[in-house]
């Protein structure tokens, strides 16, 4: 079923005689420009309220009335005559005051046996408990659609120089790059950051374009715009989910919708620490060239009350609103773990919360795509592996021999050495069981041996240090056992399988203490 437009809902409850009407939007020239065309083809009055202006007629008439006082406009709309529709803007501070709660009751109980209506537009959405049941209905209107968006640009491309209209009119694909990239910015905005790129470097500049996003989740508060610092060449092994992922490099696009393609929903990537799953995805972004966004679920607790569920509609609209993006969750079973016993210990507050998310993951049709983290698959909320949520649940298992190779060869390079000088194969035998962290930090501390001795970084050097290194799945061998047995039948491989096993040990001894106690503990998801 094809979503109805704001305009044809409003159009709809207008028709059905709704007295009072929540339209939320920060867009008020837009909205009203939108209900002007509406009225004039159902030959209705429309009139806005702001307590600047008073009253004055946009559509169906002409005139102005300084009426400003919030009780006194709503007698005006109740003394109007035929069918008419007013727009009361930035209504919802006075919707504190007592009387004019009352006398909106009162309105809405009247105006059903008239054609006339109440349209509240606000930014924000703000309704007392007392007009929970009055107000009829509430309209988030929608950001500009694709075709808005590309018609605002195509406006500034006779301004733009030759070089530039030629490139979009030999290079369809480039015109739908920008215009994904501006998706979820206001009329305004979109105006004018097409503007200042056209200024700035006489184009259509995609980084200029998400550096108007950032401002918009700055404003937030409640997401981090991760700048894309890392790219997807900086991810070592992993082959599995680095294909998955580039196949849908364009997976956002009209052409793929016209294909019949879904939008993608999100990938869990489980593992232990350090196997590359946050460098993932901060390397998507990237290579997907769209914003990322990461979640502190911790934030969404913060604060008073109450606010918790208010903090998560926060976070969802925003990432909505700026869509096209990337929603990344880092270690998400630390911010939703411990839902079943929500109900005695913080009066049922996480289990709603993530209630509410799962249910957002399940339905929702903006593309946002989820990309989730976990170290500890035990503490997952089982909802949350049911399938529909995630696309893929992917293991990241430790690196393989040649996948270390890889790695050891990017961090050379990364840290501007030649890795053609050094030994990469035998370096890799002796990293048997590190994670990809744990080649980096290897590389880091050879490097500050370097430096502190005076030379550069040897063979030698990056021996001794992976030597002197003793692997985190030397002490959490049994955990790593228990989520491969885990993974095996739930979750697909990043990469290839593990090719060997407790091979520091063999060159280090076996008289390693391993944590004891929870070695029988079974996974129950």
């Amino acid at each position: 079923m094809t979503k109805r437009s704001s305009r044809s809902e409003v159009e709809d409850l207008v028709k059905a005689r709704y007295p009072l009407i929540y339209i939320v939007s920060h867009e008020e020239d837009r909205v009203e420009k939108s209900l002007k065309n509406m009225c004039i083809a159902r030959e209705m009055r429309l009139e806005s309220w702001s307590i600047t202006e008073g009253f004055r007629v946009v559509a169906n008439g002409s005139g102005t009335k300084e009426v400003k006082d919030p009780l006194k406009a709503l007698e005006h709309v109740n003394r109007g005559e035929g069918k008419a529709l007013y727009i009361l803007r930035d209504f919802h501070p006075f919707l504190k005051e007592p009387m004019v709660v009352r006398r909106l009751r009162d309105l809405a109980s009247s105006l059903r046996k008239t054609k006339k209506s109440i349209a509240i537009l606000s930014p924000v959405q703000k309704i007392p408990p007392e007009l929970e049941k009055n107000v009829a209905a509430i309209v988030d209107w929608e950001l500009p659609t694709r075709d808005e968006v590309e018609g605002i640009a195509r406006s500034l491309v006779p301004q733009a120089p030759p070089v530039t209209q030629q490139q979009i009119e030999s290079d369809p694909s480039f015109m739908e790059r920008v215009v994904e990239a501006a998706l979820g910015l206001t009329e305004v905005e979109a105006e004018n950051v097409f503007a200042k790129s056209m200024v700035r470097t006489h184009t259509f500049d995609i980084e200029t374009i998400l550096a108007e996003k950032k401002q918009i989740i700055r404003k937030s508060g409640m997401l981090e715009y991760y700048e894309q610092r890392a790219e997807f060449t900086d991810v070592g092994g992993l082959q599995e989910i680095k294909g998955w992922l580039v196949k849908r490099r364009n997976a956002f696009s009209s052409r793929a919708r016209d294909f019949g393609l879904p939008l993608p929903k999100g990938i869990l990537l489980i593992g232990l620490p350090g196997t590359g799953k946050s460098l993932t995805a901060k390397a998507v972004g990237a290579l997907w060239e769209m914003p990322l966004l990461r979640l502190d679920v911790g934030k969404i607790f913060a604060g008073l009350v109450g606010s918790s569920e208010e903090n998560m509609r926060t976070v969802i609209k925003t990432a909505e609103a700026i869509a096209p993006a990337i929603l990344w969750i880092d270690e998400i079973e630390k911010g939703f773990s411990g839902t079943g016993s929500s109900g005695s210990s913080d009066g049922g507050t996480t289990s709603r919360v993530f209630g509410s998310f799962i249910t957002w993951m399940q339905e929702k049709t903006s593309p946002v795509f989820v990309l989730a983290t976990a170290n500890d698959v035990s503490s997952l909320p089982p909802e949350l592996l049911r399938k529909g949520r995630f696309d893929e649940i992917f293991f990241c298992d430790l690196p393989t021999r040649e996948e270390r190779m890889d790695i050891i060869d990017i961090h050379i390079r990364k840290k501007g050495r030649d890795s053609s000088g050094f030994d990469l194969s035998k370096l890799a035998d002796m990293t048997t069981d590190f994670s990809g962290a744990e080649v980096e930090q290897g590389v880091i501390a050879a490097l500050y041996d370097a430096f502190d001795s005076g030379t550069d970084v040897t063979q030698e050097g990056l021996e001794k240090t992976f030597d002197e290194i003793v692997p985190l799945a030397i002490t959490m061998s049994e955990k790593i056992d228990r989520m491969r047995d885990w993974a095996k039948t739930r979750a697909r491989p990043a990469g290839k399988p593990a090719d060997e096993k407790s091979g520091w040990l063999s060159k280090h001894g076996s008289n390693v203490e391993t944590p004891k106690g929870d070695n029988d503990r079974k996974l129950e998801l």
